[in-house]
């Protein structure tokens, strides 16, 4: 008894620290199966399965639905949603355990979302594991994928010099958290055969290895 009182103080000390009160508002906009589909995500990632939480896509679709929120409304949504089962993982909570402590410490969080926790908790909670120096993970990002193009800056009447190619690179990165953010910049040509140049000797040391 006294360990499921201790898992839930802790999930209502990690409520209290990331304000979750003022993210329910933008919860109660959240259709429930959008929801569903942070929470699963965020059950995903925190099993190593996904890099992180894609929730600039998420964001674009409810937006496409109808619904007003911001992306970075989401993305502090999807922090507390995956420190909330990380912590629950930790600590060992039952589903009922888990919906209990969460439905006492926020009683204006939504029903539908409390319905998703539920079901999501009940059906892949279990398979969460969460070492106990979770909290000394590094703190650089993840990479994930990258993305390049090539494009001709094209000239004009008042300068004709400015026909040159460029290339653009996106790069997409899981920061600590699990949030997917895209970095984009340009490079001339010279840059990116430095650019280049800097991968194969990276490429070159790591044979060695």
């Amino acid at each position: 008894m006294s360990g499921v009182m201790a898992g839930s103080s802790a999930v209502v000390r990690v409520l209290e620290a990331l304000d979750v009160g003022g993210a329910v508002d933008k919860i109660n906009l959240i259709p429930q199966d959008f929801f569903a589909e942070l929470c699963e995500q965020i059950i995903q990632h925190l099993n190593h399965k996904i890099p992180g939480v894609n929730t600039a896509e998420l964001c674009q679709r409810i937006q496409t639905s109808g619904i007003e929120i911001g992306v970075g409304d989401l993305a502090k949504i999807a922090n507390i949603v995956s420190f909330l089962f990380s912590t629950a993982a930790r600590n060992s909570l039952s589903t009922e355990e888990l919906v209990t402590t969460l439905g006492n410490a926020v009683s204006s969080l939504p029903k539908h979302a409390l319905q998703v926790i539920r079901h999501v908790w009940n059906e892949q909670g279990k398979s969460i594991s969460v070492s106990e120096d979770a909290g000394n993970m590094a703190t650089v990002g993840q990479f994930v994928d990258i993305k390049w193009k090539l494009g001709v800056a094209m000239s004009s009447d008042a300068c004709r010099s400015l026909k040159y190619p460029y290339v653009t690179v996106t790069l997409t990165v899981a920061d600590p958290s699990g949030q997917l953010t895209d970095k984009t910049f340009e490079m001339t040509i010279p840059q990116f055969k430095n650019f280049f140049r800097q991968f194969k000797e990276v490429a070159a040391v790591l044979e060695t290895v």
